[in-house]
């Protein structure tokens, strides 16, 4: 064999080498695609994505979709990788940024995934707001082996603990503070807007004096109907400001959408305040893939989302969720909101 073909056996067996690695062997590095929008106004599987329990929903048209980024879990190699670097409609980021070192797949996820359920927290605490519903101390939760288990409930506002009246958490726990572990009390609350009356018989406080009722309890805005957010497979809070305006839609007095594709993204704090997220080239192309009329833009993500503006997206700066709901009336009636401008 002449050393000209040898040289080139030889290339080519390298060059059939590396393709093989390339395809095969993975890289530290995750892509990001555009992952699939919820309408907070449908259903998935079949269920409402917001439930309402206490009154009848809202017959409300249009849709309000939160956005979502999707990250497969398959591992990147190196040729999915360059090939993602040069696609406008992937991300290819260091895999540290998505899943920390330190933690598992299993466990960022689940992390993730507890974000999402605080934000539906706050995504109903605005909302309630919003609509002009007072602040009580409301049950968010009873143990299983909690002496209040079987009389107080999820949701429930405390309205008095042995006639004192609770209209915080503050006058709470000074109540059982006075009051000694084992003694059965009348806890007033009001469940759906109905008032009702448990007896609870407390236990002791871990080494404080006094004695607690075995629930968790948080002030937030309270209405005579309870709301449930179901979306399984969603993890983070960027889908607070699009929830937040779900729920307002489906128990307030305004059509916010008229029929319109609304979609947006956004944290939400229970004040209102509406925070960056991750993400957001992405997530304005899966608004443009569903054909969305606006797109709601946290301000501190305009920068960002004006570099990687779509066609046929106008966008609408917003800060707070006044501003969102500024913004959804404006274009309602023909308008053009606040949009994202170059130095926000």
């Amino acid at each position: 064999m002449s050393r000209r073909v040898t040289v080139l056996v030889a290339g080519v067996v390298l060059l059939l080498g590396f393709g093989l690695v390339g395809t095969l062997v993975p890289v530290p590095y995750v892509a990001q695609v555009p992952g699939p929008t919820y309408n907070t106004l449908g259903d998935l599987d079949g269920d409402p994505i917001i439930s309402v329990a206490g009154r009848d929903r809202n017959d409300v048209s249009g849709n309000l979709n939160l956005t979502t980024v999707g990250v497969p879990q398959r591992p990147l190699t190196l040729v999915g990788a360059v090939q993602g670097w040069f696609d406008d409609e992937v991300s290819v980021v260091p895999r540290d940024t998505v899943y920390p070192p330190d933690q598992s797949v299993e466990e960022t996820q689940q992390q993730n995934r507890q974000a999402f359920l605080t934000s539906e927290q706050s995504a109903n605490a605005a909302a309630l707001g919003e609509l002009g519903y007072p602040e009580k101390v409301v049950v968010q939760s009873v143990a299983d082996d909690s002496p209040s288990a079987g009389q107080l409930e999820a949701g429930d506002a405390l309205e008095a603990v042995q006639g004192t009246p609770t209209p915080d958490t503050d006058t709470l726990d000074a109540v059982l503070t006075a009051i000694p572990a084992g003694t059965a009390v009348a806890v007033d609350y009001t469940r759906q807007g109905e008032a009702g009356q448990a007896t609870v018989t407390t236990a002791s406080g871990d080494g404080r004096d006094g004695s607690f009722l075995g629930i968790g309890v948080l002030e937030t805005p309270s209405a005579p109907f309870t709301v449930d957010i179901r979306v399984d497979d969603v993890g983070g809070p960027s889908a607070g400001l699009m929830l937040t305006l779900g729920i307002i839609d489906l128990v307030g007095d305004t059509d916010l959408t008229e029929g319109a594709v609304i979609a947006g993204t956004g944290t939400i704090d229970a004040d209102g305040t509406v925070g960056p997220i991750g993400g957001i080239p992405l997530k304005m192309i899966a608004a443009r893939d569903i054909d969305a009329q606006l797109f709601l833009v946290p301000a501190d993500n305009c920068e960002e989302a004006l570099a990687n503006a779509q066609p046929g997206l106008p966008m609408a700066r917003v800060a707070t969720l006044e501003d969102a709901l500024t913004a959804l009336a404006t274009f309602r009636d023909g308008g053009t909101p606040s949009p994202c401008t170059a130095g926000d």
